[in-house]
């Protein structure tokens, strides 16, 4: 019965030990990673610029604000060819492929807000938030 008792202790301090660690840490890694996460998923405020890299199978920036009539340059710094492709049904973006090494550049020529996403990697998105004043 002794024996049975001390490997239930430690089954529970393993299974308390692997929470603190994996648990514990998953939750932060999902309050941090969500910084960089477009407006779709829940990002802050969109940053000021009209470059986004394409790298790692992200967009960086992924949430982008321009001026009316500005243009927005993707540059695909990645290993392998991506897209830039609006994909609400407004008048954005269609890059189609873009090879490593190369530049996209789309004029917003009107307010609002454009979702956009890499048709080979759908689980790649963006948003750009066109306004009409000066930034």
């Amino acid at each position: 019965m002794g024996k049975i008792l001390t490997i239930i202790v430690i089954l529970i301090v393993i299974a308390a030990g692997a929470w603190a660690i994996f648990g514990h840490s998953s939750s932060n890694t999902s309050s941090s990673s969500n910084s960089g996460v477009n407006s779709q998923n829940g990002n802050t405020k969109p940053e000021d610029t009209n470059a986004v890299s394409i790298a790692d199978f992200a967009f960086s920036p992924s949430n982008i604000r321009v001026k009316k009539g500005s243009d927005v340059t993707w540059t695909n710094n990645d290993s392998i060819a991506h897209t830039v492709t609006e994909s609400d049904d407004k008048n954005g973006p269609d890059s189609g492929t873009l090879e490593p090494g190369k530049s996209y550049s789309f004029t917003y020529a009107q307010v609002g807000t454009f979702n956009y996403k890499c048709t080979l990697h759908p689980e790649m998105t963006g948003t750009v938030t066109v306004v009409a004043s000066n930034l």
